[in-house]
């Protein structure tokens, strides 16, 4: 039987039926499929082995989004995440891709990027030049703090200098060691690194090491993804597939342009992208953050989409960012419902990972900008923000939905008015 992320109606069905759907899909096991249907993925015991200080666990809703297609590749994807609308937009958005062929992605070597900051040099020309000159040898030290990964073929690559002449304390030299962490996120590996070379920093440079960190600006580990959406499947009541193709162009402009545009922009496509990487237990505060300062690279804060219009008439769309995200270590290996998460999108190595998670971000820049482009925000997203009102409300089974249709019916979507219809149609029981 082939498998297919292409599943109609999914959202229709019960939970129970969605599990079978996913089961079948991914070959889970009874015990895999029962952990996702108690949602008690992660024991207290595990939880306290984490964090500090351990009093409980929070659970967030977990859905998987559908119909994505990956190179060619069908993929479920699951999304840990609170906000109404995401899970529905990327999977719509998913379907609308699937049409033009579906998403080509790509990305770069796990390279991350340590920090060494030294200080009270007597001539930091002098002293990049130094250390340059001794690449290899700090380089064999670092790659000395972890055999495992360097025996993966990961491990220590290359070395810069950089002489920061400005600063409020005066100059200073940075070095950055370029550090191939394989398929974990590295961010412990590349701090032990340079903690451990940076005696011998001082030792050629004369100078004083103050920092010793991992940088978040993971911008030599990118993740690309592109797609092509025919004007024809853009084309919905009201507007034909040109009108949306070009409202979408043209929104995207207004956040290549505008900064206060583009944070609100980035944000759509961190929905999806936060909540894949939650999924997975990987550091989504480095993602964000990486993100955000990419996004700033030239100076301006501007849009991580680009968005046009090819020679047929149809919307081509892209996304590159940082993504350091891992599939083994840290909480990606202790979560049982991460390692879950990624049987089910099939995912063999860090980069497949980063793959999907860009992908999914640029389907969630699609779903907010056709809808900003044509109906608005909220008409997609008032019924599935008007049900987290009704439950908050205090509304429970057959009642939700009687109180939805209600807050919908009179685009009134807040938690008194509820409280009044439930009231109402409780007195009529």
């Amino acid at each position: 039987m082939s498998r297919t992320s292409r599943i109609p109606g999914f959202f229709r069905l019960s939970i129970e039926e969605r599990l079978a759907k996913v089961r079948e899909f991914a070959d889970l096991s009874s015990d895999e499929v029962a952990l996702l249907a108690t949602g008690m993925g992660l024991s207290l015991d595990q939880a306290d082995h984490m964090i500090e200080n351990v009093m409980g666990t929070f659970p967030l809703p977990l859905g998987i989004a559908v119909n994505f297609l990956i190179n060619g590749r069908d993929v479920l994807v699951p999304m840990a995440i609170e906000e109404p609308s995401v899970v529905a937009g990327a999977s719509y958005a998913a379907r609308l891709v699937r049409e033009g062929g579906g998403f080509q992605t790509s990305s770069d070597e796990a390279l991350m990027i340590g920090q060494i900051q030294v200080l009270d040099l007597t001539d930091p020309w002098v002293a990049r030049f130094q250390v340059l000159r001794e690449k290899s040898r700090i380089l064999a030290l670092a790659n000395q703090q972890d055999p495992i990964i360097v025996g993966l073929g990961g491990g220590a690559r290359d070395l810069e200098a950089r002489v920061l002449s400005e600063s409020p304390v005066g100059p200073m030299l940075i070095l950055h060691i370029l550090y191939d962490t394989r398929d974990a996120m590295g961010a412990n590996t590349v701090n032990t690194a340079v903690e451990a070379v940076a005696p011998l920093v001082e030792e050629i440079t004369g100078g004083r090491v103050n920092l010793r960190i991992l940088s978040n600006l993971a911008d030599r580990r990118l993740a690309r993804a592109k797609c092509i959406v025919p004007a024809s499947s853009l084309a919905q009541e009201g507007f034909s597939g040109t009108e949306v193709v070009r409202g979408i162009v043209e929104a995207w402009a207004f956040a290549a342009t505008d900064p206060y545009r583009a944070a609100t922009h980035n944000k759509g496509i961190m929905n999806g992208i936060d909540a894949v990487v939650v999924a997975t237990g990987n550091d989504w505060r480095a993602v964000e953050a990486g993100a955000h300062a990419y996004a700033a690279r030239g100076g301006r804060y501007t849009s991580l989409s680009h968005w046009s219009e090819n020679s047929d008439g149809d919307l081509v769309g892209t996304l590159e960012l940082p993504m350091a995200v891992g599939i083994v270590g840290g909480a990606t290996r202790v979560h049982p419902l991460a390692r879950l998460a990624l049987k089910i999108m099939g995912v063999q190595s860090a980069r497949d990972l980063a793959e999907i998670i860009t992908a999914v971000g640029l389907a969630q820049n699609l779903a907010a900008l056709r809808a900003l482009a044509t109906e608005g925000i909220q008409r997609g997203h008032m019924e599935l923000h008007a049900r987290n009102v009704a439950v908050s409300a205090g509304a429970k089974g057959d009642l939700i939905d009687k109180v939805v249709e209600r807050l919908v019916k009179e685009r009134v979507i807040r938690l008194d008015r509820a409280q009044e219809i439930i009231q109402e149609l409780q007195g009529q029981l």
